[in-house]
């Protein structure tokens, strides 16, 4: 004969209650924030004569993990508060406590779901968000936004130890450079320089082709000319270096994302902050679930007079403040007030200081 205690089956009936609440939370408030996005964009459907088919698939079956993504903190917060207040409301939680299971023990069920929903979470931001991401941005930038110009002026790319790559500007549509300089340095010190009025993308030859150059080669105080007709080069260099980064950084693999990032140090790049600060916060995703979930169980877990209804108003007041550290800490990070690092960690940290405060005040 197979035995159960109590506990283990309070565990799976909770277990269950709250990833069941989760996942309803989560497949109704994407889909309002799905109808909401359509009604915005149905415009642009209806000028590139799209059919519902390719809308659905190529858009909103990507568009609907991201969002549930991006709203996981809220959602599981709102399911593990909209489950612990039921159970609070039939004094099933008094019950619990009363037969002397303690508080954390009583905590282990919810640990276990936001375990279960982080390590879900990780997976999802790592590879199979970023994947499904690829469709949906390469889907807007064909059919909702403007189509995209490199209108940045005197580029300076590094593209190699010693080598630097200059464009006074460049025409991402026919994949010209102008007024183009190569240049070599050695310490502080600069050895070479090719100029060229032009450098144009060769795609069959995928090489670069120059208009006659200019050499100048500097050896101490001494400077040698030389001229180059017209020909064709390789450098580290290619048009993608020029292309739309919108939203570059969600279509990203988290392995892709690590050699993007460590490709934008390489160059020098000043917007590395941006790609540092989406590696962190898929790290930092799952742990804000946690400390959520145990914020959640704490607020929840005694009967309110303003009911149940009541303490999911509250758990949407509390998780909207979570999201507005998020985009706050983001917005630092991208200015270079704050580390990629410390932005992604901050609302984690923040909140795990309320829950420690919570844990020790409020009454159970």
């Amino acid at each position: 004969m197979t035995f159960c205690s109590p506990m283990k089956l309070l565990d799976k009936y909770i277990l269950k209650k709250f990833l069941t609440a989760f996942f309803f939370t989560v497949v109704l408030l994407v889909s309002v924030i799905c109808v909401i996005d359509f009604t915005e964009k149905n415009d642009d459907f209806l000028k590139h004569d799209l059919g519902a088919w390719q809308i659905l698939t190529e858009y909103y079956v990507n568009l609907f993990p991201y969002f549930a993504n991006l709203l996981s903190p809220i959602t599981v917060f709102i399911a593990v508060v909209f489950v612990t207040a039921q159970l609070a409301s039939r004094t099933e939680v008094v019950a619990m406590l009363a037969s002397g299971i303690s508080f954390k023990r009583f905590l282990l069920p919810y640990i276990m779901g936001s375990a279960i929903l982080g390590a879900l979470t990780m997976a999802m931001t790592g590879w199979l968000i970023p994947i499904a991401n690829k469709t949906r941005v390469q889907f807007e930038k064909a059919y909702i936004k403007n189509p995209y110009r490199f209108d940045a002026r005197n580029v300076h790319i590094k593209i190699g130890p010693k080598s630097y790559a200059f464009m006074e500007s460049y025409d991402n549509v026919n994949n010209v450079g102008y007024k183009f300089a190569l240049e070599t340095i050695e310490g502080t010190l600069l050895k070479r320089r090719l100029t060229a009025e032009a450098i144009t993308w060769d795609s069959t030859k995928r090489a670069w082709k120059l208009t006659p150059q200019v050499i100048r080669t500097f050896n101490g105080d001494k400077e040698t000319l030389q001229s180059l007709p017209a020909r064709d080069t390789t450098l580290n260099l290619y048009p993608k270096d020029f292309a739309s980064t919108y939203r570059l950084a969600e279509t990203l693999t988290l392995p892709e994302l690590n050699r993007y990032i460590n490709q934008k140090i390489a160059r020098g790049a000043d917007d590395t902050q941006v790609y540092l600060s989406e590696k962190y916060e898929r790290y930092a995703y799952p742990y804000a679930m946690f400390i959520l979930t145990v914020i959640g169980v704490i607020m929840s877990a005694r009967k309110s007079r303003a009911g149940v209804g009541g303490q999911i108003a509250l758990g949407f007041v509390l998780a909207f403040v979570f999201i507005i550290f998020v985009i706050l800490s983001r917005n630092l990070a991208a200015v270079g007030t704050l580390s990629p690092l410390l932005a992604a960690w901050v609302p984690s940290l923040v909140f795990t200081l309320i829950g420690l405060f919570l844990y020790r005040v409020v009454p159970r």
